[in-house]
């Protein structure tokens, strides 16, 4: 498993053994990784007696609402005075699955003026230095709940993993590697799989639960998705989709409705790039994801053209436009990137 510098690891057991109130923040747009590394962690501490609280900056999916404390959870979205006090009152802020404050949103502030200490666990590249305590973090980790768990390892912590957190963090790594079929070759995952099976997890439960668990308008979308929105760049071996507000509202979309839509055209033979754009349903922005297969870097196209990033083969970024004016650049931008 991935070995932090062991003063780093001895600094942290302090904090936590030191301290009582513990806030847990994660990115905006909750994804099952970081719901799972906030919800995990969480759980993990207050089984040692101590006070955690689990802040969110929106919405995460309907298909992550099953996850152990998901509901507990403090939306900053909705109760922003109330997040931003939490956040004010805690000995530690832990920062989870995102490499700078400004993924965020609106708990930005909130924790760059955080009184109390802040930690970084994160798998994310180029994290933002000097304003955490201590920080603990792995680009080539599958995800951060794999980082979670070498940390409670590394503290001689396991004997309070239980079974609602053992259960969070196989999520997050289910989730963050496509049930395992990418980013996912090393041993060590298989090896904390087994430690987590251990607790009495069923990873065939939480798969049902979370790619069985969609709305009947997430696959009719889907399909009319796939059958008229696709598009396809021989030259590039790249594909795109796009969906409007409007055509999204024609099916009932509920927030996660559209995730892995963007995996779909990898599925064709000599795709190696696809990226889905669609209308924000909350901005007045469009959101893109991307993904890639082999050595095609999605980070560095994201970084450079959508304001984004995020790992080699799995990015997003975003675009201040209009849908059309976001596929014009998208066609301008897949021309000139090599």
């Amino acid at each position: 498993m991935f070995s932090f510098p062991e003063s780093d690891v001895r600094k942290l057991a302090a904090l936590i053994a030191d301290n009582e109130f513990f806030v847990l923040i994660c990115h905006t747009n909750p994804d099952g990784d970081a719901m799972g590394s906030t919800l995990g962690f969480a759980d993990w501490l207050r089984g040692q007696g101590k006070t955690a609280v689990v802040v969110v900056p929106d919405m995460y999916p309907d298909f992550l609402n099953w996850l152990p404390g998901a509901q507990e959870s403090i939306r900053a979205d909705k109760y922003p005075d109330k997040a931003a006090l939490t956040v004010a009152a805690a000995d530690v802020v832990f920062c989870m699955d995102f490499n700078t404050p400004s993924r965020t949103n609106g708990l930005e502030q909130s924790i760059r003026e955080a009184k109390g200490h802040r930690v970084l666990i994160d798998h994310h590249l180029d994290p933002e230095a000097g304003i955490f305590a201590v920080s603990f973090s792995q680009p080539e980790a599958s995800s951060t709940c794999e980082l979670v768990y070498t940390l409670i390892e590394a503290m001689h912590g396991e004997e309070y993993l239980t079974k609602s957190g053992a259960q969070c963090l196989y999520c997050g790594m289910m989730t963050d590697t496509g049930a395992f079929t990418f980013n996912s070759n090393r041993p060590d995952i298989f090896y904390i799989i087994s430690r987590l099976l251990e607790h009495g997890i069923d990873k065939d439960d939480i798969y049902r639960r979370v790619f069985f668990n969609y709305s009947e308008g997430r696959l009719r979308m889907m399909g009319y998705t796939l059958y008229q929105k696709m598009r396809l760049f021989p030259e590039q071996k790249a594909s795109l989709i796009t969906l409007t507000k409007a055509e999204m509202k024609r099916f009932r979309f509920h927030k996660g409705d559209t995730e892995g839509f963007v995996n779909l055209p990898l599925q064709i033979r000599n795709v190696r790039f696809s990226a889905f754009l669609r209308e924000d349903t909350e901005k007045d922005e469009i959101h893109a994801s991307f993904r890639s297969v082999g050595t095609f870097p999605c980070n560095r196209f994201a970084s450079t053209y959508w304001e984004g990033g995020g790992h080699l083969n799995a990015s997003g970024g975003r675009f201040h436009g209009t849908l059309d004016e976001a596929v014009a650049h998208f066609e301008k931008a897949l021309a000139e990137f090599k």
